[in-house]
């Protein structure tokens, strides 16, 4: 199939006129991908803080437990026995080690 100039001058604006549709969309979306980017590194600062947050809450929590079965809470008082009893076997088992 033969083109005209005419044609092949029609052709080539809209091929052009396309291409620089194409290039905006590109630079569009590297922008968004850039700041989608960001956004992805705030919230992943921000999960970080909320796992070190929950890390020291719980760590105050079982502190808490272990205060309030020393002070008379019955709730807690089996754990701690527990939890006392664990600490006591490892000083024995390192004494242990210690005396061979």
């Amino acid at each position: 199939m033969a083109y005209t100039m005419s044609e092949l001058s029609i052709l080539i604006e809209n091929i052009e006129k396309k291409f620089a549709l194409l290039m905006q969309k590109i630079e569009f979306l590297e922008t968004e991908k850039a700041a989608l980017e960001e956004k992805i590194k705030l919230e992943i600062q921000e999960k970080n803080k909320f796992s070190e947050s929950l890390e020291r809450l719980t760590k105050q929590y079982e502190s808490l437990k272990i205060t309030n079965s020393l002070l008379g809470s019955e709730e807690f008082k089996k754990e701690t026995k527990l939890k006392i009893n664990s600490l006591v076997r490892e000083i024995d088992h390192c004494i242990s080690q210690l005396s061979q």
